[in-house]
């Protein structure tokens, strides 16, 4: 199978951008934690026009690497793992079952509970961290793995986006809504009629994102309709959408992302934290990230296979879905973003950041040995069968 050198540029930047998440958050954690964490904690909640800096990053800085997440599904759809249906399917299943057996499992726990809005949580899968885990196998992985767990973790965000959309929007401001809409269909227009020049793109997305922000939907949205919005063309490098997903890549991975980790991890450890763990909410957490995602994630897509609706490729195994799906359940980012829209309560966000933390390195390091024996069996045997 071949790579494209976009896909590989993207790849490479998530690998990298992963390696750093791990660095950030532990840098977080222990100031946190130290002598200087009030000064630390005060940093992030400094007010910049009536809101945190944390609020700013959040619901500002995480719409780009929407719209970086938007363009690369974009060209997937187009010219990647999902332009033909049967090599979409897989991947698609697989997201599908790594969303529907996580949150069943996390409401198994907590249906009727106030924490059952948290349901969306152990859905998500963190691209960077994922991408960054299966890296450090090296030339072992199949480009088969690569792009199945690179088209699944981008269409498990797309879920996720559909998810907080549709179930943490409290309350809609009609007209702002129409208007964010209005200026999507406008920005359609332009993409119809060739216009190829950015910015008057960038200028449209920002009066979306005030117009959505304004409505009640959560305006990260924006980054995704933006992406949709802005021409493919043939996908060529001189087109927008390749020249601005290629420039993306580099302030995403090293900037947006760490400055996300390091304001949402900044969480103030209390001595008696453990307890916090065997509530209902961090159970279904941790249960829906580590057994939840590779169960779904191998149950759905063999179902899909047996159905005859996709095919599994030569070079992938379905040891290595199993692999995959542990790797899925590295919520991190988008996890503790859903986290900070279905609660409200300072106790419940530090248990269920914790309960993801622990739960996403877990699931990362099951993923890796996992995938590091059963891929080193798999590559003796095809010497073995090759040489005899």
């Amino acid at each position: 199978m071949k790579l494209t050198k976009l896909f590989n540029e993207f790849f490479a930047s998530e690998k990298a951008g992963g390696l750093i998440l791990v660095f950030v958050t532990l840098i977080s954690l222990s100031l946190a934690n130290s002598h200087w964490q009030n000064s630390y904690i005060n940093i992030w909640n400094t007010e910049f026009y009536d809101h945190s800096f944390v609020y700013w990053i959040n619901d500002g800085l995480m719409t780009i690497f929407f719209l970086l997440i938007g363009l690369e599904l974009k060209r997937e759809i187009y010219q990647g793992e999902l332009s033909e249906i049967k090599k979409a399917s897989l991947s698609i299943f697989g997201a599908v079952g790594g969303m529907i057996i996580p949150a069943l499992i996390f409401l198994l726990f907590n249906f009727g509970t106030k924490t059952q809005a948290g349901a969306g949580i152990p859905m998500a899968t963190d691209i960077a961290f994922a991408i960054g885990i299966l890296s450090l196998l090296g030339n072992k992985v199949t480009a088969s793995l690569k792009m199945f767990l690179t088209a699944l973790a981008v269409i498990d965000d797309l879920g996720a986006i559909i998810i907080i959309a549709i179930f943490y929007t409290s309350s809609l401001a009609f007209l702002n809504l129409f208007i964010a809409l209005a200026i999507f269909g406008v920005l359609l227009i332009l993409n119809k009629i060739k216009v190829y020049n950015l910015i008057p793109y960038f200028i449209g997305g920002l009066l979306m994102w005030y117009f959505m922000w304004n409505s009640g939907v959560h305006p990260t949205i924006t980054g995704v309709l933006l992406a949709f919005a802005i021409p493919f063309g043939t996908g060529e490098k001189k087109s927008p959408s390749f020249i601005l997903q290629n420039f993306l890549h580099k302030p995403v991975a090293f900037f947006i992302l760490p400055l996300f980790a390091i304001a949402n991890t900044c969480i103030l450890v209390q001595p008696n934290w453990q307890t916090g763990l065997f509530q209902p909410n961090s159970l279904g957490i941790i249960a829906g990230l580590v057994l939840g995602k590779p169960i779904g994630i191998l149950l759905f897509s063999y179902i899909g296979v047996a159905l005859g609706l996709c095919v599994l490729p030569k070079d992938l195994k379905w040891r290595n879905i199993i692999g995959a799906g542990f790797l899925g359940g590295i919520g991190f980012t988008m996890s503790i973003f859903i986290t900070l829209l279905a609660f409200d309560n300072s106790d419940i966000i530090s248990n269920s950041k914790i309960s993801i933390l622990i739960a996403s390195f877990v699931a990362g390091f099951a993923g890796f040995l996992w995938l590091k024996f059963s891929l080193k069996d798999q590559k003796y045997k095809l010497i073995k069968h090759t040489y005899g």
